[in-house]
């Protein structure tokens, strides 16, 4: 039998991780690296990346797998494939708040330095910024605001101008995801069985002990003294009540987005890379972004809202992104969500979406609307300090969760690469004390 094909019989490990994002990836590589025997466990598929729309539905669009709907009818979305959310991410890189994890604790700084000087992490090279990017760019320095480029985890060497694959899984290779990790931890030994949703982690004596799964139809156990929850904002809470190990629906935030558009009569464009620039209101919690997505995704949201007068303006359309810092509340449960906006949270997006209104003006475009708001990147359901510990360990020793549900207080800036110092800082406590967790 392959060593990827389970089987009911239990195999041992060093360290199992549940989910292969940034936070699971990360964590796989570091302790790949170190020597230790690590299984990585992935609900969705590790078929290569393709650059379709289907199998980007496929991988977030599935209702209750990677899309769930809350009760004010938003769209919360995740990646259900090996690299998780990070393949259809926008790629930005914004550095994690070091003073909200220094006040738990958690220097974030050293990883932070060696990711950069690891990574690609820079902004685009003018000939990868796009007309429409541009174009708003213009329109906000014309109105004096601070819009200026972001980092973007994007090889330029690689990426091609006048393409619009980044949402959908880019087939090319110039988008870093955290697949570029996994690929290391097998390198190093690493074993990842994709196709394998997690029943349950299993407890003895208050420690954890390993997992039960579900891989092609058979049910199978594996054991380590070590197990990693890296499911994200939605799936390790929901995995920790399956296990019994927390108590009762966790409070989470979304980092809703609402995208403004607005037609230009001189511009046609509709395909490059999105995010390229923008700007961040941090004491406010308000960021505001170009935004240009696929023409399937513009038609989704002008339909949504009952724009079909401008179904097929995509060509000319300029889209500025306005996202938010909302407040933890709501519940994830096992087999639900509920995250709806509080008043504060629609004070945010009335001043976010005046602004977006402002800069399209400024940019000429005409004809604007909004869509109605969907959830960027669920996150705080296992918090620092609540949930984990300030080594991300749960109350279940040797259970420890990594991704964007531990991050401690209302967030409102893309996750990864927070989660990806979270996960390089976890890898390494976790080979520093390699011998208290062996058996």
């Amino acid at each position: 039998m392959s060593p990827s094909t389970p089987s009911p019989a239990t195999d041992s490990f060093d360290a199992i991780i549940i989910g292969s994002g940034p936070g699971g990836a990360t964590v796989a590589r570091e302790l790949a690296r170190g020597g230790m025997r690590v299984l990585v466990l992935e609900q969705g598929s590790a078929a290569p990346i393709r650059g379709t729309l289907g199998q980007m539905a496929r991988m977030a669009a599935v209702p209750g797998k990677g899309a769930f709907v809350h009760r004010d009818a938003s769209l919360l979305v995740q990646g259900i494939t090996t690299g998780g959310s990070s393949m259809v991410n926008f790629a930005t890189a914004m550095p994690p708040p070091l003073a909200m994890f220094a006040a738990h604790g958690i220097d974030l700084a050293p990883a932070l330095q060696s990711l950069r000087n690891e990574l690609p992490m820079a902004p685009l090279p003018d000939n990868l910024v796009g007309p429409m990017a541009t174009r708003i760019m213009a329109g906000a320095h014309s109105l004096g605001l601070p819009w200026h480029k972001l980092d973007k985890m994007i090889r330029p060497q690689i990426c091609r101008s006048g393409c619009w694959r980044c949402v959908y899984g880019c087939p090319f290779g110039a988008k870093w995801t955290a697949r570029d990790f996994l690929d290391e931890a097998v390198g190093h030994g690493a074993l990842v069985r994709d196709g394998a949703k997690v029943l349950r982690v299993l407890v003895q004596d208050g420690r954890a002990t390993g997992v039960e799964f579900v891989r092609n139809g058979i049910t199978a156990t594996a054991m380590a003294p070590l197990v990693v929850l890296a499911g994200g904002g939605i799936g390790s809470p929901k995995l920790l009540e399956a296990s019994g190990l927390q108590r009762g629906p966790s409070a989470f935030f979304s980092d809703p987005v609402v995208a403004v558009m607005g037609s230009v009569a001189d511009l046609v464009g509709g395909a490059e890379v999105p995010m390229a620039a923008g700007m961040h209101l941090e004491a406010d919690g308000i960021i505001l972004s170009d935004l240009t997505l696929p023409a399937p995704m513009y038609q989704a949201f002008a339909t949504q809202v009952g724009r079909v007068d401008r179904l097929f303006a995509h060509h000319k359309t300029l889209c500025v992104m306005v996202k938010i810092r909302d407040a933890i509340g709501g519940r994830v449960g096992a087999h639900w969500v509920d995250k709806t906006l509080q008043p504060a949270d629609r004070a945010k997006f009335k001043q976010g979406i005046a602004l977006a209104r402002k800069v399209l003006a400024a940019s000429d475009a005409t004809h604007v609307f909004k869509s109605w708001h969907f959830a960027a990147h669920p996150g705080g359901s296992v918090r620092i300090g609540e949930g984990v510990d300030s080594d991300l360990q749960t109350a279940t020793a040797g259970l420890f969760v990594c991704d964007a549900s531990v991050i401690p207080e209302p967030w409102g800036l893309p996750p990864t690469l927070t989660v990806l110092c979270l996960g390089k800082r976890l890898g390494e406590y976790l080979l520093a004390n390699s011998l208290a967790w062996a058996r």
